[in-house]
């Protein structure tokens, strides 16, 4: 009897497409074939396979490809993201589905030299000395032997020219070598063993499976205690895997996995691409790869054996995504470990507000670590009242800042200045005309990034050179910057400490993560003097010469009409604290602000995280925010205003909400234009014991019809509301 196979295309579709299985084709579940679609042939992967009487109208499965099947657990994730995102299923796919590109650059060809036996006509005492080391036949890079033999360059060049070296290409690097969990590591304190023994017999208690908190207090070591949880899924035959945030996958953090095991994990993320991204991949389908440091899109590899999944930093909002499909990759990172049948690890020391809503319902363990590593003192925290103690006119560090820099520097130890604001001024004003720079594309400022000498979006990356006449009332020398960023944070230091060097940590720099990955190195050593960030120096990173962090703005985030306004606020400012004293010497933080008697502020400069989280869980609770309710955000988005605020409109008047379902708006967003797109909002919060996804599924059905360039874009669980 002939059979059909469902297949389920990585395209913005939610349905399986039928097909023909051809006689002698073999098909099973997972299975990632080539099938017509239309006038051209794309790929898609077996849904299920079913014998049929009918179906010999359908069009046949062209093949089968030669990649890694899909495994259950990971084609039951495709289903749970779609079904609890509203994300078609084919867009979820999409995700996890990634084939080799022909069109890719290949890896770049190593290449070594060995000796041919021939002497040179021309022999000097260089050339003999590299024939000396090379005089054993082995295969040396060209900057290798050079160094062994202390010569240069050229004296290899000219060997080769001459015929006695020859060069030979060398087999590409491996993606990743296993790691050794019996590697000699640090001794673990008595604190970070006592967690190792409950973190690792938390799966076991629960069948192999279970969601643990490891929560610690900053430089506690619980990327050590999690390492044991790492060693101990390797010595059992399983694959692990990390998720970090990807600007906090570091070089740093890469070493300090080298120390405990040997070699460096495989890492996954942007700036992996090319056959060697292809090359990981298959290692990790085929159980080669044993651990995998990644950001959130390596959720969705293929792994043969998932014993561990790690999300370190767990309350960062940097994984959830925010354009195509919207998840969140610590949930999901959950729910993949439920599938899998493994543990999952959620590590922080400022856990987000739903972990520990969870951890108090019974449905996550906990481990705390509630010292710092060998015995160091967490730092003092002090406010400096801003309405009192004044910056001088035009200046942006407070008398008592400058003062406790230079008491610093005079120690000869390192200081931070944190201001989570990249650029020289958010804003850029005419002081003849009042003209300000605003986006093209978007209703935003345009942000003077000075050292670039431009006027950038932070939004669309739309740029413009800063120009030296106003382009409203051509006056010249009537630009103004407005508020500060960090050049221009790095620009008053420097006139206030003209002889110390300063680095400046900023996403945004030319040179990309290789020179951020260089600076990070040189802080760390005690190369600069004075660090000056963005949220970036936050990403739990040990600076051991760091003892003063000033942060220069701490009400920067309290201001914003974001439900988790005072969650996030607190969790970087107790973050970027944290950086201090984490050497030998003792640290302290000085915090700039307006609000001192502010409940964020008060919870900080006590060091009572537990008060904090306490207030804030049953003001949630008060107010049936999740985790205690749940949300929904609708945006409406066109090219024109008009249709977009008519879609939103329309759809508002068939919500038809029941009972514990309210809806409200729409609303122009804050951000009213974003990439030439007018968006509004609208947003749905219902009782925590409402089937949300139905709801929504049914208001779309019966709500008006997308039609022209009108998008609606559904996100459940919005992080984001602007």
């Amino acid at each position: 009897m002939p059979h059909v196979a469902e297949i389920l295309i990585p395209l913005a579709i939610d349905t399986a497409y039928s097909y023909a299985v051809p006689a002698g084709l073999a098909l099973a579940a997972g299975d990632v074939v080539q099938v017509p679609l239309g006038p051209r042939e794309t790929v898609g992967v077996v849904w299920g396979v079913a014998e049929t009487a009918g179906g010999s109208n359908l069009r046949p499965v062209t093949g089968y490809l030669g990649v890694a099947p899909l495994s259950e657990p990971l084609r039951r994730l495709v289903d749970w993201i779609a079904r609890y995102t509203l994300a078609p299923k084919g867009s979820a796919l999409a995700m996890v589905l990634r084939l080799p590109d022909e069109a890719a650059a290949a890896e770049v060809v190593r290449v070594g030299v060995r000796t041919t036996g021939k002497l040179p006509a021309r022999p000097t005492k260089a050339r003999d000395k590299v024939l000396a080391v090379a005089a054993d036949g082995e295969i040396r890079g060209k900057s290798v032997l050079a160094k062994t033999a202390e010569v240069s360059l050229s004296v290899i060049d000219g060997l080769i020219d001459d015929g006695a070296l020859e060069t030979v290409a060398l087999a590409p690097e491996p993606v990743a070598l296993p790691p050794d969990p019996e590697f000699p590591r640090v001794p673990l304190s008595e604190a970070q063993a006592a967690a190792v023994a409950d973190l690792v017999a938390a799966p076991a208690e629960a069948g192999g499976s279970g969601a643990v908190l490891l929560e610690g207090v900053t430089g506690s070591g619980k990327t050590e205690v999690y390492f044991e949880a790492v060693a101990e899924c390797v010595r059992s035959g399983g694959q692990a895997l990390i998720l970090m945030p990807e600007i906090a996958l570091t070089a740093q953090f890469l070493d300090r996995f080298a120390q405990r095991f040997g070699v460096r994990p495989a890492a996954w993320h942007s700036g992996i691409g090319g056959r060697r991204r292809e090359r990981l991949r298959a290692g990790v389908a085929a159980g080669e790869v044993r651990v995998v440091v990644g950001a959130r899109s390596a959720l969705f590899l293929p792994f043969r054996k998932l014993g561990l999944i790690v999300v370190d930093e767990e309350h960062e909002s940097a994984y959830k995504q925010e354009d195509g499909v919207h998840y969140h990759a610590r949930d999901m990172a959950v729910v993949r470990a439920k599938l899998e049948g493994c543990p999952v690890v959620l590590a922080s020391a400022t856990p987000s507000i739903e972990t520990r809503v969870n951890v108090e319902r019974g449905r996550y363990r906990r481990v705390r670590l509630p010292e710092r590593f060998g015995g160091r003192r967490l730092p003092d925290i002090q406010a400096i009242d801003m309405r009192l103690d004044k910056p001088e006119r035009g200046r942006f560090l407070s008398p008592p800042m400058i003062n406790a820099v230079k008491a610093n520097l005079a120690a000869g130890e390192q200081a931070l200045l944190f201001l989570n604001r990249r650029g020289y001024a958010p804003l850029t004003l005419c002081r003849a005309c009042g003209h300000r720079y605003q986006c093209r594309n978007c209703s935003t400022w345009l942000v003077e990034h000075r050292f670039r000498k431009a006027l950038v979006c932070h939004q669309c990356g739309y740029s413009e050179r800063r120009p030296d006449a106003c382009t409203e009332c051509g006056t010249f020398d009537n630009l103004t910057p407005c508020g500060p960023g960090v050049e221009r944070i790095a620009e008053e230091a420097a006139e206030l400490f003209p002889d110390r060097r300063i680095i400046v940590l900023s996403s945004d720099f030319p040179g990309g993560a290789e020179r951020l990955r260089m600076e990070l190195e040189a802080v760390a050593a005690g190369e600069c003097d004075i660090v000056i960030g963005t949220q970036l120096v936050a990403k739990g990173h040990n600076f051991p010469h760091l003892t003063l962090v000033g942060v220069l703005d701490a009400d920067i985030g309290l201001t914003s009409g974001d439900p988790r306004a005072a969650e996030r606020t607190f969790q970087l400012l107790q973050q970027v604290t944290g950086r201090a004293g984490r050497g030998e010497r003792p640290g302290r933080a000085l915090v700039q602000t307006y609000q001192p008697e502010h409940p964020v502020i008060a919870a900080l400069l006590s060091g009572d995280s537990e008060r904090f989280y306490e207030e804030e869980i049953a003001a949630r609770e008060a107010a049936g925010l999740p985790p205690f309710g749940r949300l929904a955000a609708l945006i409406v988005s066109a090219n024109d205003r008009a249709a977009a605020e008519a879609h939103g409109q329309a759809l508002a008047r068939a919500a038809e909400p029941p009972d514990g379902v309210m809806v409200l708006g729409p609303a122009e967003a804050p951000l009213a234009l974003v990439r030439g797109r007018y968006r509004f909002r609208l947003l749905v919060k219902t009782e925590r014991n409402v089937d949300l996804q139905s709801y929504l599924r049914d208001w779309l059905a019966r709500g008006p019809k997308v039609r022209g360039n009108v998008r609606v874009a559904i996100d459940v669980d919005p992080q984001s509301f602007l």
